[in-house]
């Protein structure tokens, strides 16, 4: 009898042996295009309406991932209530907005409006109005030399000198990568400098958009943890009522700022009394991110991390911004990754480490979900081995004029932070899936910055090492109600999902984390 134990402990033995030898790629089969088109289906269709953050669309999309994550298995976060991470968001609406410069009232929606997501409730009163260029004050160029703006009301364009779609460094009309943030920063600039308040125009449109201004009077959104900065309270003019106010060099100004010429010489200043009130009021709501992780087998305090963003663009116009690419593929392809991790792991494959599957939202409005995690982290970012992030990979980029176009990804972020992304990434493409993994924005002469601008970026500026996979759909449907599940390209989605899983995977039971051996930059 008790040999008959030993023998059948013996086979036991065995057979989970043999279990755990059980290759990768067997699993990475979990991921097919039946069950990609399945969830797509599901969070880009109208009943989403559009997914934007801080909506019913956002927080229905938040529930249908926490039910496949709790259906797969996953384990939610410690420390939370389910599968949700909230984070708070204030809701503005506007309650009143005056404008009277030289004694005249101007006109709500046709001279002017005032945005409400960079203004706080205010009135301020000015005699003189000063020309200050882009409104840029860096070490590289300044549009405030040999000008005093203290106390005063102060006129600046959008955007930023530059040359071949690179920044001036200065009087010596040297590009370089630098590239200025937004009308935040520079109304914080403003504020710095001593200004009162801030005219500002907007080169690209000469009239106020009725679109923009329905949806600024209605509500606006901002993370409640952003608004360290103090900023000079600033009212958005039409081109007409500008050259109207400022007489004709407006013209000349606005035509040189359209050709990114510099500005920082141009002296207009006129005493010209301005009365500007505004009153809004702010209320907080929260959104999401939604979180569940497979507990590893050995590095139990380490982590392996896959994110997407599953917020989009919501209902604007009657027009439902479904977001089937931007960013239904990338979430549905980490549930089905999910799903794929969760087999192995039931079949006693599971991974050393911790692989932690986070969607997120508010990354259409300034990767906001992403910014709270790493801002806000529930295991710690030192311990986090590395972010691999999807954000568009179900379509093929329409610029791309290649024969390969039905068998690439754009790969992201290989040159950055550790030099041992790039070596895993390609030995496991290569023995598998064997996609082109193309760098193209990884260049950094290239204008379009797309490494700043998915949710892998909050990681990395945190010193965690990431690789990001895109399509590189920046025409056609990007950000159009039209990028709809019919244009998804089935086999291609699921083969970069798969090789993606696999990068994973590896990553998940290698014996040490990646290495962090290089600059951000």
């Amino acid at each position: 009898m008790m040999a008959r134990f030993i023998l059948l402990g013996c086979l036991f033995l065995q057979m989970t042996a043999t279990a755990q030898k059980k290759e990768p790629i067997a699993f990475a089969q979990y991921i097919d295009k039946v069950s990609l088109k399945k969830h797509l289906s599901v969070i880009a269709s109208d009943s989403m309406n559009g997914r934007e953050t801080g909506t019913e669309g956002q927080r229905k999309a938040a529930a249908y991932i926490e039910q496949q994550f709790t259906s797969i298995g996953l384990l939610p976060a410690p420390n939370q209530k389910g599968y949700q991470q909230f984070y708070p968001l204030k809701k503005d609406s506007v309650k009143s907005m005056h404008l009277m410069i030289d004694n005249h009232q101007a006109i709500m929606g046709k001279d002017f409006y005032i945005p409400i997501g960079v203004n706080e409730s205010n009135t301020f009163t000015g005699k003189e109005i000063v020309f200050v260029g882009y409104g840029i004050d860096d070490e590289q160029y300044s549009d405030y030399q040999k000008k005093d703006v203290k106390g005063k009301v102060i006129v600046f364009v959008n955007g930023e000198p530059k040359k071949n779609n690179l920044f001036f460094l200065g009087d010596h009309q040297q590009p370089s990568k630098w590239s200025y943030p937004g009308l935040s920063k520079k109304l914080a600039t403003a504020f710095q400098k001593g200004a009162i308040g801030a005219l500002y125009i907007n080169y690209n449109q000469p009239l106020i958009n009725n679109n923009t201004l329905k949806n600024n009077l209605t509500a606006a959104l901002s993370m409640l943890d952003n608004e360290s900065e103090t900023k000079t309270n600033c009212a958005i003019l039409s081109h007409e009522y500008a050259i109207k106010i400022l007489g004709d060099d407006m013209n000349v100004i606005i035509d040189a700022a359209k050709n990114n010429r510099l500005l920082n010489e141009v002296i207009l200043e006129k005493k010209i009394p301005t009365l500007f009130t505004f009153e809004k009021q702010s209320d907080t709501i929260y959104a999401s991110n939604v979180i569940g992780m497979i507990e590893g087998s050995e590095k139990k305090d380490e982590y392996v991390f896959l994110t997407s963003h599953y917020d989009h663009l919501g209902n604007h116009g009657g027009k439902i911004y479904n977001g089937a690419d931007d960013d239904g593929s990338g979430t549905v392809a980490v549930i089905q990754m999910a799903a794929a991790f969760a087999k192995a792991a039931k079949e006693g494959n599971r991974p050393k480490r911790n692989i932690v599957f986070m969607t997120v939202s508010g990354e259409e409005k300034g990767l906001w979900g992403s910014e709270y995690y790493t801002d806000h982290p529930i295991f710690p970012l030192e311990k986090t081995s590395v972010d691999l992030n999807t954000d568009m990979i179900g379509r093929i980029d329409t610029e791309r004029k290649k024969a390969d176009t039905l068998n690439y990804v754009y790969v992201v972020g290989h040159n950055k932070l550790s030099s041992e992304l790039p070596v895993i990434n390609e030995k496991i493409n290569n023995s598998t899936t064997q996609l082109v993994l193309d760098y193209k924005f990884d260049d950094p002469q290239d204008p379009n910055r797309i490494y700043y601008r998915s949710d892998h970026y909050n990681f990395a500026r945190k010193g965690v090492p990431v690789l990001f996979f895109y399509d590189g759909m920046l025409q056609s449907d990007y950000h159009q109600p039209t990028d709809d599940v019919e244009k998804i390209n089935w086999p291609l989605y699921e083969k970069r999902t798969r090789m993606i899983f696999l990068t994973a995977w590896e990553m998940a039971n290698r014996n040490e984390l990646l290495k962090r051996d290089k600059p951000l930059d």
